[in-house]
């Protein structure tokens, strides 16, 4: 297994764009090795590849800087396109994703931040990831850390929990200028929200933009279209069949 301090001189192969191909898909492919993947993980790609290709101001060489911009995932369930983008961004070497899973891969069904290089936290049940990207982005403000964003990616089917309506009800209290939340539609949350789901956030002092799940161009305008003293909300509609 390679040493995370060997990781850049491993990831050369997955940094380089493709001739305009797209870099994701064939990772994507290393990770699946004949596997079925359930709509959960289409339904995150392009969110997660606007993130990391276009947004997120975070290399393999500053993961571990106090200036960079955070990711958290809460949609833990969803990682293998994380792991596919993280590979296609360089962040990890393309032959882990051959072992996704396996007894002795860093790359388990959910992400694990001491194992894998870039990920800023562990994630498990659903439910918990908005509330640690609050805890992230008090964490940065306190600290006079005032560029970086916390941007972290859970399922509508989350809102239902009430630790994230909490999380919401305080971000937007607090003015969490900082902190993007994106939420990926699929209208398979059990309770709705009446007016749909920005609503929910706008009600509680958030900005928010509603695009469709996989136009990236409509993804970046909205994950950059925050207006600094507020939480933003991007919502990524996507089909029904597509589990969030």
């Amino acid at each position: 297994m390679s040493s995370l301090a060997t990781i850049t001189t491993q990831v050369a192969e997955a940094a380089a764009p493709l001739d305009g191909r797209d870099p994701v898909a064939p990772l994507l492919e290393r990770v699946r090795a004949g596997r079925d993947f359930g709509p959960n993980v289409y339904s995150t790609r392009d969110v997660l590849w606007v993130l990391y290709d276009r947004v997120l101001r975070v290399t393999p060489a500053t993961v571990d800087e106090p200036d960079r911009d955070r990711f958290l995932l809460s949609k833990g369930h969803a990682v293998a396109g994380y792991y596919a983008v993280l590979a296609a961004k360089g962040f990890i070497p393309p032959d882990w994703l051959d072992d996704q899973g396996g007894p002795d891969s860093r790359l388990g069904d959910h992400p694990d931040r001491t194992l894998v290089p870039g990920v800023e936290i562990g994630s498990g049940s659903l439910g918990h990831g908005l509330g640690l990207a609050v805890g992230s982005a008090l964490g940065l403000r306190a600290q006079g850390l005032l560029d970086p964003r916390v941007y972290v990616l859970l399922g509508d089917a989350e809102l239902d929990e009430g630790s994230n309506h909490e999380a919401i009800a305080y971000a937007g209290a607090v003015g969490l200028g900082n902190l993007t939340a994106v939420v990926v539609d699929n209208s398979s949350a059990t309770y709705g929200w009446p007016g749909g789901v920005a609503t929910r956030f706008t009600v509680n002092g958030w900005t928010a933009a509603t695009v469709d799940g996989h136009d990236q161009d409509a993804l970046h305008a909205a994950l950059t279209g925050h207006h600094g003293h507020r939480p933003h909300v991007v919502v990524a509609v996507v089909n029904n069949g597509e589990q969030a």
